[in-house]
């Protein structure tokens, strides 16, 4: 992907992120309106800006944004709706959300209730270190998985499956909760599909990247890692294998009609 570059700090920002959005097709004026930092409590406001890298990933991520923004307004457009862009909100530490107080530890997530994203930037830095899953495509992906669910908040779905809690058995119920987060995936891959054919974002290396992505962060690898053995009852997005198929679907087809998680026999 050719954002890869981004490696300057400082006054170099600025330039970056005219270079992405021309790359891109967006208006660099207005990438960060859609994104909100949210500095740890205990830091003066704009402590986030201070960093020189966090600043370049912000910009990265607000392009990134940008253009999943083009794709789903395009794709809903075709079938006779209308997209309402997410807004993104960088943090560190913990952050307050319309579904609540949120720490790292939870990792990225999609609030229904106030359409955000929220990602704290040390997720990113895990994302390499901890997941061996380094690469501008992988945060992309990142990213385009929380727009997925946002995505499927507008659509309804995300409120279907809601609605079944408490009326099916917890064990049902995560099971539904592993399928929306598999369709999420899914989604993911729609939008890198359909991002290659209007702008030819990706480069050589780049589908093995988001791969990687979401092999790393499959719920029986993660088990493992932390525990040394697998609870399949206990899941809550899918093992590596089933994340790796879903988000490939979608990036090999682009077809939303191919993204039915909840009637698939086999995930």
């Amino acid at each position: 992907m050719s954002p890869a570059t981004i490696a300057m700090g400082g006054g170099g920002g600025l330039l970056v992120l005219v270079l992405l959005a021309v790359l891109f097709g967006a208006d660099p004026t207005a990438l960060l309106d859609q994104v909100e930092t949210t500095p740890v409590p205990t830091q003066e406001p704009g402590a986030l800006s201070t960093d020189p890298a966090q600043d370049e990933l912000k910009e990265f991520v607000s392009v990134i944004l940008a253009d999943t923004e083009d794709v789903w307004s395009t794709l809903f457009t075709k079938s006779g709706r209308t997209y309402t862009p997410p807004t993104l909100v960088l943090f560190t530490g913990r952050v307050e959300s319309a579904c609540g107080l949120a720490s790292a530890a939870m990792g990225p997530f999609y609030c229904p209730l106030d359409r955000k994203i929220y990602i704290d930037l040390s997720f990113y830095e895990d994302l390499h270190s901890r997941f061996q899953a380094p690469g501008d495509f992988a945060q992309a992906y990142v990213l385009a998985h929380e727009v997925g669910h946002h995505v499927q908040n507008l659509l309804g779905i995300s409120a279907e499956v809601q609605s079944m809690r408490g009326r099916v058995s917890e064990v049902e119920y995560s099971d539904l909760s592993v399928r929306l987060e598999l369709q999420a995936d899914f989604l993911a891959g729609v939008w890198a599909h359909h991002g290659q054919r209007m702008r030819q974002v990706l480069e050589t290396g780049d589908i093995e990247e988001g791969l990687r992505a979401a092999s790393a962060i499959g719920d029986d690898r993660l088990q493992r890692q932390t525990q040394g053995y697998v609870v399949p009852d206990s899941f809550t997005h899918g093992t590596s294998a089933q994340r790796v198929r879903w988000f490939r679907r979608g990036l090999e087809t682009g077809d939303m009609t191919l993204g039915d998680t909840f009637s698939a026999q086999t995930l």
